[in-house]
């Protein structure tokens, strides 16, 4: 089980190009499966660091350490917003790059922002933020040290338990290294400080989705509860966000995930969801979605006549697949019923000796 931090374009790494990147036609039936979500590091001025940040540059300097979580003064809190600053630039420059070449070209700034973090955590190691946005400049996709950065996001949790942004990413990598039941963990401890922040319902609906089998086989969770936790996790995310796409395409997979279908209510959900939609890729989409669910529910004629409504060149081959599925599924029960077919009665003039 593989997780990832980031959305669209968390596979541009420094010198690595897969050139894979996450959108909502790229994932059907049994394609590439959702990313656990990465919050960018520029929101940790702004989330949830930001009022004591501001608060201590605009203080008097006596006031100044008082502002600031996890044992940082007015000085910390100075050389961590010039860090930043500087690794903002440099982030944003790595993207206008066009190929690996030019991204090697900004291995030395990025190298300098690393330089830069171990000397302020070195001269005030009891200050929270500045281990935090360490962590998180290191789970950046263009450097992508996960394994280094998880000591750090500990580090910064243990120093001030109260950043939720910490908890989120301790949670995606404990994740991706396989530890759901960890993960799940850290992703309830950040709701519980951010209870309105969309993005940890969606974490939470997405681990207990991807890591079912690990939760069943704890014994702790039954399918019902997680199936119930994890459409209500996904729905709450939806309802905190709506204008997140994203979030509304997973919450209606969501349903292919239960241990019992619920085709119709499923059904229900990407019909809402392509009403949403103006994008003619991204309604024709969910349109698939739709009529497989259709399919599932034994309205094979629906079905049919709604996925052939879907034409753009894009979904060709999702709609083959699904097609495919469609007359695999007309195969095998057309096998059954042959096998299953009672033989026709032999009558005793068909079975009497021939006249000599």
């Amino acid at each position: 089980m593989l997780f990832y931090g980031g959305g669209a374009g968390a596979s541009r790494r420094l010198g690595i190009y897969p050139g894979t990147g996450f959108g909502l036609a790229g994932r059907m039936f049994g394609m590439a499966r959702p990313l656990l979500k990465t919050i960018p590091l520029s929101a940790l001025l702004v989330f949830p660091l930001a009022p004591a940040l501001l608060r201590a540059t605009e203080a008097a300097p006596s006031a100044a350490a008082s502002a600031v979580h996890g044992g940082g003064d007015a000085e910390a809190v100075v050389r961590l917003r010039e860090v930043v600053g500087r690794q903002r630039a440099a982030l944003a420059e790595a993207k206008k790059k066009e190929d690996a070449a030019e991204l090697e070209d900004l291995r030395p700034r990025l190298q300098s922002v690393i330089d830069d973090y171990e000397r302020l955590v070195t001269k005030h190691p009891d200050f929270a933020a500045a281990w935090a946005a360490y962590g998180l400049f290191l789970c950046d996709p263009l450097v992508e040290d996960r394994k280094t950065a998880l000591p750090l996001l500990l580090k910064a949790n243990a120093l001030d338990g109260e950043l939720p942004i910490v908890k989120n990413q301790i949670g995606v990598i404990l994740a991706e290294d396989g530890r759901a039941i960890d993960a799940l963990n850290y992703f309830l401890a950040a709701l519980d400080l951010a209870p309105t922040e969309p993005l940890y319902h969606f974490q939470i609906g997405l681990i207990l989705s991807e890591g079912r089998a690990d939760f069943l086989k704890s014994k702790a969770w039954s399918a019902a509860t997680i199936d119930k936790t994890m459409i209500e996790a996904f729905g709450r995310a939806v309802s905190l966000a709506p204008g997140r796409t994203d979030y509304a395409y997973r919450a209606a997979e969501a349903y292919y995930d239960l241990a019992e279908p619920r085709w119709e209510e499923a059904y229900r959900v990407w019909t809402a969801l392509e009403q949403n939609l103006d994008g003619r890729l991204e309604t024709q989409t969910v349109r698939l979605h739709r009529a497989r669910v259709l399919w599932k529910q034994g309205l094979a004629g629906d079905a049919r006549e709604l996925a052939a409504t879907v034409d753009a060149p894009e979904l060709a081959g999702q709609k083959a697949k699904l097609l495919a599925e469609f007359a695999a599924d007309d195969a095998k029960e057309a096998g059954e019923a042959k096998v299953n077919f009672p033989a026709p009665a032999t009558s005793p003039a068909a079975t009497a000796a021939p006249a000599k």
